[in-house]
């Protein structure tokens, strides 16, 4: 008889954006004639830039000849994104990587969650709250988590982000083998410091522990102090491993291509002591369990980093935080605590305390205002709570949309507020 994983059966019911999606569906049945406009979901909405576009066309072009005909490719990419990414987001940042220290995926989403195989089953993670729900959810899968008690994975420590303490996680008191970041950060669009970031990698070095270091939104970073890598700080590349993303840098959502960060001296150990290099393992699991990204996507990623698709990309990247400016001013100016939005596209707003739920109960409930804000102004945002238990009495808003559905939005909630 084959019996299931039943970690698998711990997992909520289904994924958060699923959940909204279904809310969403429900709405617009009921309510055939409204125009819903999401600021939720982060998907983008701007075209691919001309550049990408154009790369694109001649690679579909050279796979269709037999001189320039690909099969499968290198599982860990083409040495020509490779070294495209060493010398322009690396480099000029005084960062010195080997190209073999740079694995290409189709997406970070699917690296930071198969990341977690190369570490035994019972090492203890470390998250901030809230987070990406994927990095729990992919530890719950294979058993590491715990269960679930009042919210929370009883194995998972969290270090809650919130404004009472300036959205700034606290260093452990306890050590903990694995810690997760994400900066900037989604959800809350809140960044860390130089000196903060020293903080942790100088936790990890000291305690022997990993860092996973998602770096997915560092393109929107425009505060020149602030780190676009934990390899700008000292002896990272001892304990960090580090994710890219091109989704929302160049709006590959569709097309598919990231990369993954893993450098030569990272080590874990043996129940013996022996020190292994994570490199290896992962090259090991890659070439065992992808088949490679894309050749066409490979070279759409390449052409983001020529003088012209430099250009265009930061047009585009301009383009969202405009919105996210629009975003902070409105909701300020009416009254709501808003957070993020300088140095990354999504917007975290606290619930008006005494917000109004069904039965007269006054709460806060991030899932309640989401449900007021769709039927009272057909306008979509993030529940927080589905980030973990610190988000709930927040809610998040993406700047993703486009200049016009954004000032409408923006207008529809302003009406809505104002009643």
């Amino acid at each position: 008889m084959a019996l299931v994983n039943e970690h698998f059966l711990k997992l909520p019911n289904n994924y958060l954006f699923a959940d909204i999606a279904k809310k969403v569906n429900t709405f617009k049945v009921m309510h055939p004639k409204a125009d819903v406009i999401s600021l939720g979901i982060g998907d983008v909405t701007q075209p691919l830039c001309p550049a990408v576009v154009e790369a694109m066309h001649k690679a579909a072009d050279e796979m269709g000849t037999a001189e320039g005909f690909r099969g499968y490719g290198p599982e860990q990419g083409y040495d020509f994104l490779r070294e495209a990414i060493l010398k322009n987001d690396f480099l000029p940042r005084g960062i010195h990587l080997d190209i073999d220290e740079i694995f290409v995926n189709d997406g970070a989403k699917s690296d930071t969650g198969n990341i977690q195989e190369l570490i035994r089953w019972d090492n203890s993670i470390g998250v901030t709250d809230p987070i990406y729900p994927v990095y729990i959810d992919s530890n719950v899968m294979i058993g590491r988590a715990g269960t679930v008690e009042d919210g929370k994975w009883s194995n998972v420590i969290y270090m809650p982000c919130n404004a009472e303490n300036g959205f700034v996680p606290q260093i452990p008191k306890r050590r903990v083998d694995v810690i997760y970041l994400c900066y900037p950060n989604n959800p809350t669009g809140m960044v860390i410091t130089r000196e903060e970031l020293r903080k942790w990698v100088n936790y990890a070095l000291h305690n022997d522990a990993l860092i996973f270091y998602d770096a997915a939104y560092q393109a929107y970073i425009q505060d020149e102090s602030i780190p676009h890598s934990i390899y700008e700080i000292r002896g990272a590349r001892k304990c960090a491993i580090e994710f890219h993303s091109y989704s929302k840098t160049a709006g590959f959502t569709g097309i598919r291509c990231g990369y993954t960060v893993v450098p030569k001296d990272l080590t874990a150990a043996t129940l013996t002591g022996e020190r292994i290099a994570l490199n290896n393992l992962w090259y090991r699991r890659q070439c065992t369990k992808f088949n490679g990204t894309s050749y066409i996507s490979q070279r759409a990623a390449e052409a983001i980093y020529t003088p012209e698709g430099k250009q265009q990309v930061k047009a585009t990247i301009d383009y969202y935080m405009q919105n996210a400016k629009k975003m902070l001013t409105t909701l300020r100016s009416l009254g709501y605590e808003v957070y993020g939005g300088e140095n990354a596209p999504y917007i975290w707003m606290r619930v008006p305390d005494g917000f109004q739920k069904e039965g007269g109960t006054l709460q806060t409930s991030s899932w309640r205002f989401f449900e007021n804000l769709l039927y009272g102004a057909n306008v979509v945002c993030t529940p927080g709570v589905g980030f973990g238990p610190a988000g709930e009495g927040y809610v998040r808003f993406t700047a993703f949309g486009s200049h016009e559905k954004t000032d409408e939005a923006l207008s529809r909630i302003e009406a809505w507020s104002k009643k």
